[in-house]
């Protein structure tokens, strides 16, 4: 077991942990349950899925980084698939606190980026912000998207976000976890190649500014992440972020990143170059190839 689930779960009830151990101490553990396990945890514990995912949420909360706020949120976002994905917010000393992610967005782009197409549910352990709100209101979910809060009934997006402002107002077609192919070949080596992949699943119906980051890890591992654009513009997730989700929800370090790879378009509308380098070089990566897209 990662060493950062062990406080979590030494606190948890005897039954829940004799069923999320053999999971929890694989070696490829991503933070995340298959449908499969989803079952067998709840019978062994006799939860159903909100009371599971409530449960869960100090494992999700202990993925978090957190230098600058000391303030560990937690989400698991459940998918119609019927896996469920742990998110947790993640903050970068040197950088500006415009590049931080919140613990929704880390559990809605770690669903998205592993091929989840739609999500039902999300649990947090704190009220969700309006950043937040906004970010979720882009889903292909929409405002039924249900929100989970301990001590509170089940309500949805909607309740959350009324008089809500979001894709659907622009006519915009595609809406976030939709497949999305923009015509981007992967060329290069694999890591120029899995920018570009991301660069090509981009949900940027904005500013068609598609974008994508594959970042190395030291020990050889590839994360890479797409572009995620908002109506309001502001919670807008670059891809470097993304990434960074995916690696760290991996159980690797920030500070593992051996080199990096960014694909877009030097014409776009939105440029993510100087934001990425930015925070790399605050994460210690001063390796970062920009490689264009045709």
């Amino acid at each position: 077991m990662h060493p950062r689930f062990q406080a979590a779960f030494t606190a948890l009830p005897t039954l829940l942990q004799s069923a999320l151990l053999p999971v929890l101490s694989r070696d490829d553990f991503a933070a995340c349950f298959t449908p499969q396990q989803v079952e067998e945890i709840k019978n062994v514990s006799g939860l159903n899925d909100r009371e599971l995912a409530f449960a869960l949420l100090p494992l999700a909360a202990a993925c978090a980084v957190a230098p600058l706020s000391d303030f560990n949120v937690g989400a698991v976002a459940r998918g119609k698939s019927g896996h469920l994905w742990f998110g947790a917010n993640m903050e970068f000393s040197g950088a500006t606190m415009q590049q931080t992610v919140h613990a929704e967005q880390s559990a809605i782009t770690h669903a998205w980026l592993r091929g989840e197409r739609q999500l039902e549910a999300i649990a947090v352990n704190y009220t969700p912000c309006g950043h937040c709100r906004q970010f979720m209101n882009e889903l292909n979910s929409g405002t039924a998207l249900k929100i989970d809060l301990p001590g509170r009934d089940t309500a949805t997006l909607g309740h959350y976000l009324p008089d809500a402002f979001g894709p659907r107002d622009l006519a915009i077609q595609t809406l976030l976890m939709d497949e999305t192919d923009q015509g981007i070949q992967p060329e290069g080596d694999a890591l120029t190649q899995a920018a570009l992949l991301a660069a090509n699943r981009s949900h940027a119906p904005y500013t068609q500014a598609w974008s994508g980051v594959a970042l190395e890890a030291s020990d050889g591992a590839i994360f890479a992440g797409s572009y995620a654009e908002n109506a309001a513009f502001n919670p807008s997730l670059p891809p470097l972020q993304a990434a960074l989700i995916l690696l760290n929800l991996s159980g690797r370090s920030v500070q593992q990143i051996r080199r990096a790879v960014l694909a877009e378009s030097a014409e776009a509308k939105v440029i993510q170059y100087q934001a990425t380098e930015a925070t790399l070089k605050a994460l210690g990566c001063n390796h970062l190839t920009v490689t264009p897209l045709a």
